[in-house]
């Protein structure tokens, strides 16, 4: 075989592969090409096989599944100037490639950025207890922001979740010596609330007992049976006059 026809047909093989690589592209059905025409954009293609005109036309690989996109850890100074450390995840998808290829330079880089800044932003206008309770109305705070502002870059956030909330040790102790606090004036509360219900019921049995004498001579014999069973040797019981007359059937 002519060794020239030989190397003839291996280049034309090779470019002939080439202009294949350049022409036809495979997307998948999660994945769509946003295709440029000499620079300018042309459409939005995919998912299956696309055919482009070889260095005439350009194709960029958009990703539409969630992304989870962890937010680095985070100084923050919350509104009663408590310095935590505190990071969170950001769910996130593509739904219009266009604008997340042309709107933005590397939207996933972008999505990052404004993830951190926002989550301190928000974090700081509020205080360590409202940081520490109440992180389901911080997470939809932080991802209504997002979503506001990631919408003009094609970008849907879905959800934010904050991970972890960090102290000082030595925030850490005072925030236990509160708590201990807050239990002990619970129970004080408690106690003193007990006592006022109690005072309040014997004052309520003391007026039903002054209504009737015989309710006081049960009571009055009541306690004596109650001393009794104490086994003690000797037992001082006063009795009030009036009941030793009604006993002995009003004879003095």
């Amino acid at each position: 075989m002519n060794p020239f026809f030989l190397q003839f047909a291996t280049f034309g093989v090779v470019l002939l592969a080439v202009l294949l690589y350049f022409t036809i592209k495979i997307l998948r059905e999660y994945e769509r090409g946003v295709v440029f025409t000499l620079g300018r954009f042309d459409k939005v293609k995919g998912p299956g096989m696309i055919i482009l005109i070889p260095f005439v036309q350009q194709m960029v690989r958009v990703d539409l599944r969630t992304v989870v996109m962890d937010v680095p850890t985070q100084d923050v100074i919350s509104h009663d100037n408590v310095s935590v450390r505190v990071n969170a995840v950001v769910y996130y998808r593509v739904i219009d490639p266009e604008k997340a290829i042309i709107a933005v330079e590397h939207f996933m880089e972008a999505t990052s950025q404004l993830a951190q800044t926002t989550l301190r932003s928000v974090l700081g206008k509020h205080e360590l207890d409202e940081i520490l309770a109440e992180r389901d109305k911080l997470n939809e705070d932080i991802q209504k922001i997002l979503d506001r502002q990631t919408d003009g870059w094609g970008i849907k956030v879905s959800n934010v979740e904050i991970k972890h909330v960090d102290l000082d040790e030595s925030m850490i102790r005072a925030i236990a010596k509160q708590a201990e606090a807050e239990r002990q004036r619970r129970a004080k509360v408690i106690h003193a609330e007990g006592e006022q219900q109690a005072a309040q019921k014997l004052v309520e049995a003391a007026q039903k007992l002054s209504e009737s004498t015989n309710a006081i001579q049960l009571r009055y014999l009541q306690t004596l049976g109650e001393i009794a069973g104490e086994k003690n040797s000797t037992i001082v019981f006063p009795v009030p006059i009036d009941t030793l007359k009604t006993l002995f059937g009003g004879k003095s």
